[in-house]
C-alpha cells in the first residue's frame, strides 16, 4: 500500500474512532441530560404514560393542591390538575407540555415523576409485578387557612405574604399576587397553553412572578429592627438610651436633609429613647443612629439575619437580599432606615421577625415537610435546623418588648389581636420618584410564645396609593393571617 492510501486509511480510522466516541458520549454520558431536557417531546410523552405523584398539604389526599386525573387519551393518559388553584400557584408551579415545569413541580420532579433514586426499589417491584408505576407524593408545610387568608388580604393588590413557624422554619403561608391558573398551563391543548402563557407574559402586573422569594424591595422602616439589633448588640445602647431625634437630620456631604414621615417631630424634637424611636418609627433618630454605628456594623448585623446569602432554596430558589458596601455617612443614614440600596425579599423579612421571635436563632425555612412513596411510606422528612444566630437571647427579648409597643400603642395598632400579644414593625418604603411607596409589616405572635412570624408587602401602597403606610395597608393583612394560623 502506498503512502497516500495509508494516510487516507489512517484518517478514516480516526474519523470512525471519533464517531464511536461521539455515539458513546451522546448515548451514555449525555443520555440523562437529553432525557430530562424539557424540549425532548418523547420524554414528555413518556412522563404522561403513568400517574404523576400529588402535591398535598399535611393531612392527606383530601388536601391535594396538585394531582393527576386519568384521561381516555392513548398518548396523554393523565392530566395534571390543581385543586389549590391560584392560592397555591406560585408554590406548586405548573407541569406543562409546552413550557416544562416550575415551582415544586420542578424542584421535586424526581420524586413526583417516580424517577428518584429513593424509589428505585419501587420501580423494580412495579416492573416485576406488572403494577402500574406511580410517582411519589410531596407533603407541603403550608396551612390551608393561612394561605386563603393571605390571598384574601392581597386581593386586588400586587404584593406578597410569607408566614413562618419561628420554632422550626416551616413556611405556613406563601402567597404572591396577582396570581395565575396553573391548570391552564398544564392542559393538553398546546394552543390554549401558548395563548394563556402569552397573555400572562404581556400582563404588566407580571402575575407569574413569585414576589415572595424571587423579587427584592427596599424594606423601609421594617429594617429599623435590624438597626436596633445592631445598636443593642453593641453593648452601647439599651431600649431606654436617649438618642438624638431632630425634626430634620442634617446629612453631611450633601445639601439634603432627612425628614420624618409627614414632616413630624419625634418627641420633643431633640432626643427620644431607642424604644420610643422604634414605636413611632422616627427616621431622623435611626438615621443618626446608623451614622453612629457605621456601615460595617449595620452590614454585619444584616448578614447575621441572612442578607447576602446567594444560595438559599426552600426548595424554590430565593433571590439574594443585599445590604450595600462602602457607604458614605448619608448613605449609612438612609440604609439604617431601609432605603438607599438595601433590598430584601418578603421571605427575608419574615426570617428577621422569626429570628427575634425564636430568641435570636433563625431556623432554615422550608416548604416540603415530607416526601412519601406511592404507598405513603416516608422516604425523607425535613428536620428543623438553625440557619443563623442573629442576636443573643437578651437582645431578642429587648427587641420583642420594643416591637410589642409598636403594636400596642405605636404605628401598628391595626395589627392588634384581642387576647393575643403581637410584636411587629411597620414600613413605608420609597422606591421611585413619583410613585407611591411600598407598604410593609413584619410581626410575630403570641409575643411570649411565638407560633407564627410574618412579613407582608403591598407594592405601591395598594389602593391607598401615596397615602399608604405599613400600619394602614399591610398590618391588617398580617393580623388576619396570624389569626388564621392561631385558629382565631
Amino acid at each position: 500500500m502506498n503512502a497516500p492510501l495509508r494516510r487516507v486509511a489512517a484518517a478514516c480510522l480516526v474519523l470512525f474512532g471519533l464517531l464511536l466516541v461521539n455515539v458513546n458520549y451522546v448515548q451514555v454520558v449525555k443520555a440523562e441530560d437529553y432525557r430530562k431536557d424539557s424540549r425532548n417531546f418523547r420524554g414528555l410523552l413518556r412522563s404522561y404514560a403513568h400517574e404523576r405523584g400529588p402535591i398535598v398539604l399535611a393531612g392527606g389526599g383530601a388536601s391535594a393542591v396538585a394531582v393527576d386525573k386519568a384521561t381516555p387519551s392513548e398518548q396523554l393518559k393523565f392530566l395534571r390538575t390543581y385543586p389549590g388553584g391560584t392560592a397555591f400557584a406560585h408554590v406548586t408551579g405548573f407541569a406543562s407540555l409546552v413550557y416544562g415545569r416550575t415551582g415544586i413541580e420542578q424542584a421535586e420532579n424526581d420524586v413526583l415523576s417516580g424517577e428518584s433514586d429513593n424509589l428505585f426499589v419501587r420501580r423494580l417491584s412495579d416492573y416485576v409485578t406488572g403494577r402500574k408505576p406511580e410517582g411519589g407524593r410531596v407533603v407541603l408545610t403550608l396551612q390551608q387557612a393561612a394561605q386563603r387568608a393571605a390571598l384574601a388580604g392581597l386581593q386586588g393588590k400586587r404584593g406578597a405574604v410569607v408566614a413562618l413557624d419561628p420554632r422550626t422554619g416551616a413556611i405556613l403561608a406563601m402567597v404572591s399576587t396577582p396570581s395565575f391558573d396553573p391548570a391552564r398551563l398544564s392542559s393538553h391543548s398546546e394552543k390554549q397553553i401558548r395563548d394563556y402563557y402569552k397573555r400572562l407574559q404581556n400582563d404588566p402586573a407580571d402575575p407569574m412572578l413569585n414576589r415572595a422569594v424571587s423579587q427584592t424591595y427596599p424594606p423601609g422602616s421594617t429594617f429599623k429592627v435590624i438597626t436596633s439589633a445592631a445598636a443593642l448588640s453593641s453593648g452601647k445602647f439599651t431600649p431606654g438610651t436617649r438618642i438624638p431625634s431632630p425634626t430634620e437630620l442634617d446629612l453631611p456631604q450633601t445639601d439634603r436633609n432627612l425628614k420624618n414621615f409627614g414632616g413630624e417631630s419625634c418627641g420633643d424634637g431633640k432626643t427620644t429613647t431607642l424604644a420610643d424611636a422604634l414605636r413611632i418609627s422616627c427616621n431622623t433618630a435611626f438615621g443618626q443612629l446608623g451614622m453612629n454605628l457605621g456601615g460595617d456594623a449595620l452590614r454585619d448585623q444584616a448578614e447575621k439575619f441572612g442578607l447576602g446569602d446567594d444560595g438559599m432554596r426552600v426548595p424554590l430558589r430565593v433571590a439574594r437580599s443585599v445590604f450595600p458596601d462602602e457607604l458614605s455617612p448619608p448613605q449609612e443614614a438612609q440604609s439604617a432606615i431601609g432605603q438607599y440600596d438595601v433590598r430584601v425579599t418578603p421571605l427575608q423579612m419574615a426570617m428577621v421577625a422569626a429570628g427575634v421571635a425564636n430568641g435570636g436563632s433563625i431556623m432554615t425555612p422550608y416548604l416540603v415537610r415530607e416526601v412519601q412513596a406511592p404507598d405513603l411510606s416516608t422516604l425523607s422528612q425535613t428536620r428543623p435546623e438553625v440557619y443563623k444566630r442573629a442576636v443573643s437571647q437578651d437582645v431578642a427579648d429587648q427587641l420583642t418588648a420594643m416591637m410589642q409597643q409598636v403594636v400596642a400603642n405605636g404605628t401598628a395598632r391595626s395589627a392588634q389581636i384581642p387576647g393575643v400579644a403581637v410584636a411587629g414593625k411597620t414600613g413605608t418604603a420609597q422606591h421611585a420618584e413619583g410613585q407611591a411607596p411600598h407598604a410593609w409589616f413584619i410581626a410575630f405572635a403570641p409575643a411570649q410564645d411565638p407560633q407564627v412570624a410574618i412579613a407582608v408587602l403591598v407594592e405601591d401602597g395598594g389602593s391607598a396609593g401615596s397615602e399608604a403606610t405599613g400600619g394602614r395597608v399591610a398590618a391588617p393583612i398580617a393580623r388576619d393571617v396570624m389569626r388564621a394560623v392561631l385558629g382565631q
